[in-house]
């Protein structure tokens, strides 16, 4: 039985193969809706190579209506997974296996319920000189706000797998806070058709450009959204600052308060730049991100 569902549109002439996935978190979903308008409308307009859809990668993560399936394991952590192992593992193997058969790949993301990102592309800084250029060139056809180039050497992720085998690639994220963006998925079908054009799979004239900001960080574990500022404890997160906002290290970030109401402790900025991340559900664990800045 397939873990989950590809969608193959295939050209029948020469040409590159190019894989898009969505819903590698299953509470991701305005990637899964441009994978959707991507299967319904893009097998006329394909001129040369195929492309292979993924609506949904964590099927179900998805069902859960969580972020994880029901082993809680982290599938942008555990790749390549193992064929004999609990579900995510299963995917982990499965995915990496089609991301290996990729000329090309694009991974979709958002915040899921609890965060929310500054639309951005990234990509992970390889020391492969072909096969960064080729993600600096997805990213910026893709045409969003941001692009954040980062630490190569992070593991478990769909971005690792493309890295070890020298494959270009990026992922993107819109957004989140358990909504589903319209815009956000406007800009995604936008972003993939718009590689598609670069490649030369389809005739599309390529827009003015959208990029504001270039960043490429290869210091250690940059990239890595889930260990920045945490929660000191369990209790009310108040932020200070919104997406995007440029702060300075030492900034007071925001403040995290316990439910009884006995402790407050102010969140310090570590460096200083721009806020890509922003954990938008009020209560926060110890131990959870609370503020990304790159």
């Amino acid at each position: 039985m397939s873990l989950f569902t590809t969608e193959v549109i295939d050209s029948g002439k020469p040409g590159p193969h190019l894989v898009i996935t969505a819903g590698v978190h299953g509470d991701e979903f305005e990637p899964m809706q441009c994978i959707h308008a991507l299967i319904d409308g893009l097998g006329e307009q394909l001129l040369s190579g195929k492309v292979s859809l993924v609506p949904c990668v964590n099927i179900e993560a998805f069902l859960l209506g969580q972020r994880k399936a029901s082993d809680d394991l982290d599938l942008a952590r555990i790749c390549p997974g193992d064929p004999e192992g609990s579900i995510t593992m299963q995917v982990g193997h499965a995915l990496t296996n089609l991301i290996k058969s990729a000329d090309y790949y694009i991974d979709l993301h958002t915040g899921g319920t609890r965060f929310s990102v500054l639309p951005l592309t990234g990509y992970p800084l390889n020391p492969d000189a072909d096969a960064l250029e080729g993600s600096r060139k997805l990213a910026k056809a893709f045409n969003l706000p941001f692009i954040w180039g980062t630490d190569w050497r992070l593991k478990g992720r769909s971005m690792s797998i493309a890295c070890e085998n020298n494959i270009p690639a990026i992922y993107a994220e819109y957004l989140g806070g358990a909504q589903c963006s319209p815009q956000g998925v406007i800009d995604y079908i936008d972003g993939c058709l718009n590689v598609l054009g670069m490649l030369e799979m389809i005739d599309r004239e390529q827009p003015a450009s959208r990029v504001q900001t270039v960043v490429e960080d290869p210091s250690e574990g940059s990239g890595h959204m889930q260990v920045c500022h945490p929660a000191p404890f369990d209790g009310l997160l108040t932020p200070h600052y919104s997406l995007g906002d440029q702060v300075n290290q030492g900034d007071v970030l925001g403040s995290v308060r316990s439910i009884d109401g006995s402790e407050s402790a102010e969140l310090i900025a570590g460096q200083s730049g721009t806020i890509l991340v922003l954990h938008t559900f009020s209560m926060v664990r110890e131990g959870d991100a609370t503020f990304v800045i790159a």
